[in-house]
């Protein structure tokens, strides 16, 4: 998403293809996108030509449902986000299309797995998973993933088809839901942590949003928050010197240790903090450590609120 323009900022096509070229090249594997990421289909587009050549090396993940094409009715589904709501719709008579458009946008014959970005309010979840399951059977689709869902959403939806994979919002400043976190163990499903560096603000360097910067929405990050929030996690980061890694190193080492069925996918536009975060897989900490983290972690929360759902 941050390869977009209008995320973080200015970004040109030239910096985003030198980021994703240096993720391949260091050994990464999964690429997450949607087709909703950048105006027009600008994200899948940036990484189709990012992966030519190289197509059976990367795993690649999109999502549907959240920019909607001309003619399509968008459904209210409410976040806690300054703008308050988002426009969905994933009724099983427009899937088939959103595939179709982004299989020619990534240049592929298949998706690995594709997702709706979004619940629909509107359509039972069992019917949006029963139109992707059809383009699994077709080839087009390899696996089924859902997105911010519910715990009842994703016990519901794995009873029509498998679901591979589950992506939710998580990072030391915004936990998973619990109930989620045991209903994607119990039956199998993969964790793919969505903002496992709270946008930006674990790393430690984000010290103000700009009008570009769609961090502004997020309450969090707003105002006087921003600095409190800073104070507020400061022990963090002196846990990370100690430890010789980077704060955003041990944030997602952190998140890794918390469960092996769990991917970050940590957003990054240089090849030197692609090469520090895919650094955090091999960074091992200590039960003493993690410990330390936790007691951190219970006796402070983020001023303002961080999370998009919940």
């Amino acid at each position: 998403m941050v390869l977009s323009p209008g995320v973080y900022g200015e970004i040109d096509d030239d910096r985003a293809l030198t980021a994703l070229r240096s993720a391949l090249d260091e050994g990464a594997t999964l690429i997450d996108t949607s087709d909703g990421y950048g105006e027009d289909g600008h994200n899948e587009r940036l990484i189709g030509e990012a992966v030519r050549g190289r197509r059976d090396e990367v795993v690649i993940a999109t999502k549907f449902g959240f920019r909607l094409p001309e003619g399509v009715e968008g459904h209210s589904f409410p976040v806690k986000y300054s703008f308050e709501e988002l426009a969905v719709n994933a009724e099983p008579q427009h899937i088939r299309g959103y595939a179709q458009t982004s299989l020619r946008t990534l240049g592929t014959d298949y998706i690995d797995l594709y997702y709706p970005h979004f619940p629909d309010p509107k359509v039972p979840i069992e019917e949006t998973v029963g139109a992707v399951a059809e383009l699994i059977t077709e080839g087009l689709v390899r696996h089924l993933g859902l997105s911010n869902v519910t715990a009842d959403e994703l016990r519901r939806a794995h009873a029509v088809h498998p679901v591979a994979a589950v992506q939710a919002q998580w990072s030391m400043w915004a936990p998973i839901d619990p109930e989620l976190h045991a209903a994607a163990r119990e039956l199998g499903v993969g964790i793919v942590a969505w903002s496992p560096l709270g946008s930006g603000f674990l790393t430690g360097t984000v010290r103000n949003v700009g009008e570009d910067d769609f961090r502004r929405f997020i309450p969090g990050f707003q105002a006087g928050n921003l600095q409190a929030n800073h104070d507020r996690f400061a022990p963090l980061r002196e846990i990370a010197a100690e430890q010789g890694v980077t704060p955003g190193g041990l944030a997602l080492a952190w998140l890794l240790h918390q469960d092996e069925h769990v991917v970050p996918i940590p957003g990054s536009r240089t090849p030197a903090h692609i090469a520090e975060n895919l650094a955090a897989a091999r960074t091992e900490l200590s039960a003493e450590t993690l410990d330390r983290i936790g007691r951190v972690l219970a006796e402070v929360a983020p001023q303002g609120g961080t999370r998009l759902l919940g």
